[in-house]
């Protein structure tokens, strides 16, 4: 595995992360928007370090189907306070967010990595992140989240994922920005139906051929309960199943909202292949 270059950080990979979702969203799909709570958002994400969780990823508007956008007001300030108070901690800060302004300001608060399910097509939001060493997440969506799972549809999904991905790494690339910073994610439950998103699980595997780290985010995501007939509050154990999948099958990095069951899957596995 490549070392992802991540703001302060130079991440040896040959180890899978794992990432631990921080979200301060009014309406969180799975149900732990902490509504921009940023002291409660600390305290989740201290327990999250506890438990051994790599990385945060911070998120002030939701992305769940049907989601309404947050004003931009509202996410920089709920962002760039809390980069400015995590910061001493030395853990690598993720921010998941679309929109470019958010990304200046978060970078220049100290965040290490940009993580956009809108793999950076907004206007302006190549510039904002171009230059500069921190990590960049690029994801597929096909659609908007407003209106992505109405009926999502594709001849390929794999293929047409993967062409999607290499595209964006092109106009980062021809920005400036150096392969060391990207990591790819297929977008598990944007714009997906069931059968794409298992399609794309089976195949991970393709999508680091090209020597990219791949983060594979299906914590809690209805496509673990469209296959166990759980609701959202009730797929710990195939959000943990999933995530092991995932890195069987060469994703680098787990996006999880419940970090302790992960990494003792993780620990097990790794204990019978005598990885220590």
């Amino acid at each position: 595995m490549p070392i992802l270059q991540c703001g302060r950080f130079k991440l040896d990979l040959d180890r899978p992360k794992v990432m631990a979702i921080i979200n301060l969203t009014d309406d969180s799909f799975s149900g732990d928007g902490l509504q921009g709570d940023v002291r409660a958002a600390l305290a989740r994400a201290e327990r999250a370090l506890e438990e051994g969780a790599d990385m945060l990823d911070i998120g002030a508007e939701s992305s769940r189907p049907g989601a309404d956008p947050v004003p931009e007001a509202v996410e920089l300030e709920r962002v760039v306070r809390f980069v400015e108070l995590a910061r001493p901690w030395q853990v690598p800060l993720s921010i998941d967010t679309v929109k470019p302004a958010v990304m200046v300001a978060a970078l220049a608060a100290g965040a290490d990595m940009i993580n956009d399910i809108n793999a950076f097509r907004a206007p302006g939001a190549i510039d904002a992140v171009a230059d500069g060493t921190a990590g960049l997440c690029l994801m597929h969506m096909q659609g908007e989240p407003r209106t992505m799972q109405q009926d999502p549809r594709y001849d390929d999904v794999v293929g047409e994922v993967m062409a999607f991905l290499d595209e964006r790494v092109a106009a980062l690339e021809a920005a400036g920005a150096v392969r060391e910073r990207f990591v790819l994610d297929p977008g598990f439950g944007f714009g997906k139906r069931t059968v794409h998103n298992y399609a794309l699980l089976r195949e991970l595997e393709r999508f680091s051929a090209g020597g990219l780290p791949v983060l594979a985010g299906m914590s809690r995501k209805s496509m673990l309960g469209a296959v166990t007939g759980r609701e959202v509050g009730e797929r710990l154990a195939a959000s943990v199943a999933a995530a092991l999948i995932a890195v069987q099958r060469g994703a680098a990095i787990v996006r999880v909202h419940d970090v302790a069951p992960t990494l003792d899957a993780l620990k097990v596995w790794q204990a019978t292949l005598g990885i220590e």
